[in-house]
């Protein structure tokens, strides 16, 4: 599939071809969803936990003796069922991590960037760089690509301008091309990639 490439002033600066087997294929909601949730759990901390009865710091003396009160029979104040005892069943700290295979993320991926080139929400920059850090400036030309909402991909090397002037922009994330993920791309509504980021793409899954 053939995609217009732009400048980063809003000009065009050619064609380029991109790889059908990596921007042209039919979308797959579940194996998004599997990678998505996959990334999620992965980051997730985990450091829930609350103190079991085990846990608690309080006497484990027999609260009063087994026979002869009329009440039940009783023995830790520890017991869950008491103020100040311990929580049943509460969360412990884990990992919530759980294994994706390597094919199925990399599919992932490719599914991600092929919804996006199939939205046309795909954008393709001869050069991802600036002359000054400044935000104003950058602001102006996002305007003119008519970018609000955008994942932002750089080649290996970012440009340090311009991702120190696209830093305090609101919905605008940048990431080089190591970086680049399923979650990231599905947030937000328009992909931008630069020349070498694609480049890159295709010598990743050739």
């Amino acid at each position: 599939m053939d995609l217009t490439v732009k400048t980063l002033a809003g000009g065009d600066a050619g064609q380029l071809q991109l790889n059908e087997g990596i921007f042209g294929l039919e979308p797959r909601d579940d194996i998004l969803a599997r990678v998505v949730r996959w990334q999620l759990a992965k980051r997730q901390q985990g450091t829930h936990q609350t103190k079991g009865r085990a846990d608690i710091s309080r006497t484990g003396a027999k609260m009063y003796k087994q026979k002869g009160t009329g009440r039940a029979r009783h023995s830790s104040a520890r017991a869950p069922q008491f103020r100040g005892g311990g929580k049943a069943h509460g969360p412990v700290s884990r990992s919530h991590e759980h294994d994706l295979p390597k094919k199925v993320r990399a599919l992932g991926l490719k599914h991600a960037l092929s919804a996006k080139a199939k939205a046309s929400s795909l954008i393709v920059i001869d050069d991802l760089a600036v002359q000054d850090a400044k935000t104003k400036a950058l602001l102006a030309n996002f305007a003119t690509l008519g970018l609000t909402n955008a994942l932002v991909i750089g080649g290996a090397e970012l440009d340090q301008n311009f991702a120190r002037a696209a830093s305090n922009i609101p919905n605008i994330d940048v990431l080089p091309i190591q970086g680049i993920n399923v979650y990231d791309i599905m947030r937000r509504g328009t992909l931008v990639l630069s020349k070498s980021a694609v480049e890159a793409l295709e010598e990743r899954f050739k």
